[in-house]
């Protein structure tokens, strides 16, 4: 578990920091700028052994004041820096202004402008520089970046085809992206540059200070950013909710698991400016409940789910949630099929059981039960038969995963399946699927629409009316942009909040979310990228851990947190050339590596 901070939180620990005497605002600049030479050298061992050139763009803020620091111990390493900056030296902010006093000692500073970039020094003929540091716009930025900082940032990119150097960092972030949405604010950065040569090539390299933030993992983040590397500047007794110094607020660890688990977590229950203290959320994780060397244990007390398909020829998802609710630990799992379908799954199973179910009659007899204890429906399933078993099983009070079909059938009246709903269940859309229950969320998510590159617009003569209506236009849209974006957390929290339940919004950045406004993000980006995921019958496996595991007991976050980070875990085990049928199969290996 790793906190993930807006970005006013992090000012917030900041500024409470200052504000304690223990440290200063310019302590804080110095670790920055040290951290980011340290992380460029761990990167790229070759810069540490010879001179080279670096090229530092700095804004108008303290990015830029982290900038000059950097500037400076690289000229301490004997480095040539040609040093850019963005914006007048007497409106730095205090700390930022001491670091450009320091650093104008050493070398010059020249105004950033896109002629001034685009210069090659003689002695380098048409060679660029070996390092160029992007410290012009960080953390806080909520406007898009336009003018000679947008025109600097796309060559740097690799626009009109100037060569690229690998060797690129970001200070906090890519200039451009917002940290608390993941978007790429404003259209020159997105359009004209980062997506010219691919979003990866807006950053080769990422550093963060103290803790990563929303943005880093969803969105477009994880793609600008390239590889995310966070240093730590001396805050951790800052970041509390008790506002006590000193309290640790490290992740606890549980059977080995701590050490590897790497789901980042974002806590945006209330507004407060300092995050809670993740330790109670640790808690929550009963691995052991995982194991199944509980004394006198048996296949019921490992709970009992029942898994509904869908007709003949419509059961593979089903059988594939099944096997997974088996694998990750439930004691028995059910499939309940209609009749034209029974021949089929009973050809297709072993250890599964098996319910012929053809209508509500039936789920009600079956639900008698009162050892099931956990259902699943929409993989795979009609949307009429979902309409029909949907309100029966919601009706039982037992956990209930409800996803695809189950899902679909209440796209034209989503309040009739939100009235329905109760804390035990788990929705988990795609965004597809999302869109047609939360419609009004998903507007919102996709808007404002990114207004087009300024200089794609056609300039007629004869219509100079209409052009200049275009430009406006463009300002107009530039200027609906200003603040943080909505994002795929905020969309995820507000469709939680409505349903009543927990949301699991799929995706490589997968947003999991409860009515209460507490969020955790699973984010198969960076060191956990899995692309080969994006396969058939990928998501009715997921559906089918998250049933096994409120099956075992695991509340509802917590079984969808839990099986998010399994998902990936059991495709990285495998590799590339998986399918849907080789996920639950990795699960015992996974297992073993986490000593369950």
């Amino acid at each position: 578990m790793t906190e993930l901070l807006t970005a006013a939180q992090m000012r917030a620990i900041e500024l409470a920091a200052i504000k304690s005497g223990d440290v200063t605002g310019l302590e804080l600049m110095e670790r920055a700028g040290r951290g980011v030479v340290e992380a460029v050298f761990e990167e790229w061992p070759e810069l540490a052994k010879n001179i080279h050139r670096a090229v530092i763009l700095c804004g108008p803020g303290n990015n830029g004041g982290d900038g000059f620091v950097v500037a400076r111990l690289l000229k301490e390493w004997d480095w040539e820096v040609q040093l850019f900056l963005f914006g007048e030296a007497e409106q730095l902010p205090p700390d930022a202004k001491v670091n450009y006093d320091r650093w104008e000692k050493l070398g010059q500073v020249t105004t950033l402008t896109e002629k001034a970039f685009r210069k090659r020094h003689p002695e380098h003929g048409h060679k660029y520089a070996d390092l160029y540091v992007d410290a012009l716009f960080g953390t806080g930025l909520t406007r898009p970046v336009d003018g000679e900082a947008w025109n600097v940032l796309t060559h740097m990119c690799g626009r009109n085809g100037d060569n690229y150097v690998p060797y690129t960092v970001a200070i906090d972030a890519p200039s451009g992206l917002c940290l608390d949405s993941g978007r790429v604010l404003g259209s020159g950065a997105t359009e004209a540059g980062y997506s010219n040569r691919g979003a990866s090539a807006a950053a080769s390299l990422t550093v963060a200070f103290d803790s990563p933030k929303i943005g880093h993992f969803i969105g477009e983040g994880p793609a600008v950013c390239n590889k995310l590397v966070v240093k730590d500047i001396g805050l951790r007794d800052w970041r509390c909710t008790s506002h006590e110094k000193g309290r640790d607020t490290a992740p606890m660890r549980r059977g080995g698991i701590g050490r590897n688990i790497r789901v980042p977590r974002v806590n945006l229950i209330t507004k407060e400016p300092l995050v809670p203290d993740t330790r109670q959320f640790m808690n929550m994780y009963r691995w052991d409940m995982l194991s199944k060397s509980q004394g006198a244990a048996h296949k019921f007390s490992h709970g009992h789910a029942l898994i509904l398909t869908g007709s003949t020829g419509k059961t593979g998802a089903a059988r594939l949630a099944a096997r997974g609710a088996l694998r990750i630990g439930a004691g028995l799992v059910t499939l309940g099929c209609p009749p034209n379908a029974q021949m089929e799954v009973a050809n297709q199973i072993t250890a599964l059981m098996l319910a012929r179910i053809d209508g509500q009659q039936a789920l009600t007899g079956v639900l008698e039960d009162d050892r099931l204890n956990a259902l699943c429906l929409g993989p795979g399933m009609e949307l009429k038969l979902a309409q029909a078993l949907v309100p029966i099983a919601l009706d039982s009070g037992r956990s209930t995963i409800l996803d695809a079909g189950a899902l679909s059938a209440y796209q034209d009246d989503p309040k009739a399946l939100f009235d329905m709903l109760h804390e035990k269940c788990v929705l988990t859309p795609h965004m597809g699927e999302f869109s047609r229950l939360f419609p009004d969320l998903a507007d919102k998510l996709n808007s404002p629409k990114k207004p087009p590159v300024l200089n794609t617009l056609q300039y007629d003569p004869t219509n100079l009316q209409q052009y200049m209506a275009d430009i406006q236009q463009w300002k107009d849209a530039l200027a609906s942009q200003s603040g943080p974006a909505y994002s795929k957390v905020d969309a995820a929290r507000d469709a939680a909040k409505r349903a009543g339940c927990v949301v699991l919004l799929k995706g490589a950045d997968t947003i999991i979310a409860e009515p209460s406004g507490q969020c955790s993000i699973h984010a198969a980006h960076y060191e956990r990228a899995a692309p080969w995921l994006a396969t058939a019958g990928s998501g009715d496996v997921l559906a089918g851990f998250i049933t096994g595991l409120l099956a075992r007991g695991f509340a509802p976050t917590q079984a969808a947190e839990t099986a998010a980070w399994l998902h990936v875990e059991c495709a990285l085990e495998f590799g590339p050339g998986l399918i849907a049928e080789d996920l639950p199969d990795q699960l015992p290996a996974v297992f073993r590596r986490l000593n369950l």
